[in-house]
């Protein structure tokens, strides 16, 4: 069984950080392109970053987020990270953690990230 399991998010002051983790389980991790992708309220989900499988060499950004959001992932345990800089009011959302082909339909619970003074 696929699990997808997010953490870390909360309530963060504008030009914040946080770091998002998500555990992964019931399928070879490391054979697959991972993502995360949020949804803002009120709007449809949305793509934010993605990372290629095996050795996550390759990484690709929304351009919203380039220079402030790093994908990453540790396949020795099987873990997704993004790291959240210099966040803004826009950026909050519930932020799921998926494999990376679209439309995102394996994906964690999400995580709620509140960005807000």
């Amino acid at each position: 069984q696929v699990q997808l399991v997010e953490s870390g998010g909360g309530l963060v002051q504008p030009g914040g950080s946080l770091r998002l983790s998500c555990a992964a389980s019931g399928f070879a991790f490391t054979d697959y392109a991972m993502a995360w992708v949020r949804q803002a309220p009120g709007k449809g989900l949305e793509w934010v970053a993605s990372i290629d499988s095996r050795a996550g060499r390759i990484t690709q950004y929304a351009d919203f987020v380039k220079g402030r959001f790093t994908i990453s992932r540790d396949n020795a345990s099987n873990k997704l990270y993004l790291q959240m800089n210099n966040l803004k009011p826009e950026d909050t959302a519930v932020y799921y953690c998926a494999d990376a082909r679209p439309p995102y339909d394996r994906r964690g619970q999400g995580i709620q990230v509140t960005v807000s003074s």
